[in-house]
């Protein structure tokens, strides 16, 4: 069985289409990569998938059952985690702190309790056990806003492991960091692999390359291929549409 099943999906904005008839899926433990140029819809898809934006037509299928009536809660309470292009943590509060407001929102479904968690032993000591996963066990009690760019990008990634999830969407996880930031991410999503389902939108090739079990081009809203990596790169239509490389011949071998 399929942990994410995408059939058919549609996003209308006016006369223009931000997903145009996708059908995707992701199996458990698979690292799926969505990639394609600035417009492409990656994150309008993650954004149907979370139930932040409903979709016009189509489904969405998580351990095979539709959830298009689910609100963005339940989704997330059935095993949806994600991470944004653009940080979503409480900068003015402690790395702990953010990490208990996931646990607090993984138990209640709310986070109108979090404060009442630093008195659980349990949940404090696995929140520092995911945060050392991380690389941020020696930063514990630092405030968020006093962290490195790569730093919080890897605080959200420990906020979306401890709501234990089934399937990471992550977008974007690398954007904005430095290189040996980028290559601490990369060696922590390999480590993560086989344990969670990961649809992974992300700019950097390298990262994806070595991460993704299948690929997924999308250009205007549609997916032109999906396949393996050796089957993208032998892609013309990818390489003409995404990579933009007007220098190579996609003439069929005499």
């Amino acid at each position: 069985m399929w942990l994410l099943q995408v059939v058919g999906l549609v996003k209308r904005y006016g006369g223009v289409i931000a997903t145009d008839n996708l059908t995707l899926t992701v199996a458990p433990g698979e690292v799926h990569a969505v990639i394609g140029p600035n417009g492409a819809g990656k994150t309008t898809l993650i954004n149907q998938l979370t139930g932040e934006l409903p979709p016009d037509e189509g489904k969405i299928l998580f351990g095979g059952i539709e959830i298009n009536h689910l609100s963005a809660a339940k989704r997330a309470a059935q095993g949806l985690a994600r991470s944004f292009q653009i940080s979503q943590v409480f900068r003015e509060m402690s790395v702990l702190q953010n990490m208990l407001i996931a646990g607090a929102v993984r138990r209640t479904g709310r986070c109108g309790v979090w404060s009442r968690a630093v008195d659980d032993a349990e949940l404090v000591d696995g929140a520092c056990e995911v945060l050392g996963l991380v690389g941020l066990k020696e930063r514990v009690h630092a405030n968020v806003g006093t962290l490195a760019h790569g730093e919080v990008r890897q605080l959200e990634l420990a906020m979306a492991l401890f709501t234990k999830p089934k399937l990471l969407l992550l977008d974007e996880p690398m954007a904005g960091m430095s290189a040996s930031e980028s290559e601490r991410i990369v060696k922590l999503l390999q480590s993560l692999k086989g344990r969670y389902g990961i649809l992974l939108v992300e700019h950097d090739m390298d990262a994806i390359f070595r991460l993704a079990d299948r690929i997924t081009v999308l250009v205007n809203g549609r997916a032109i291929i999906c396949g393996t990596l050796a089957e993208i790169q032998a892609s013309c239509e990818v390489r003409e549409a995404y990579l933009g490389n007007d220098n190579l011949s996609c003439e069929p071998a005499s």
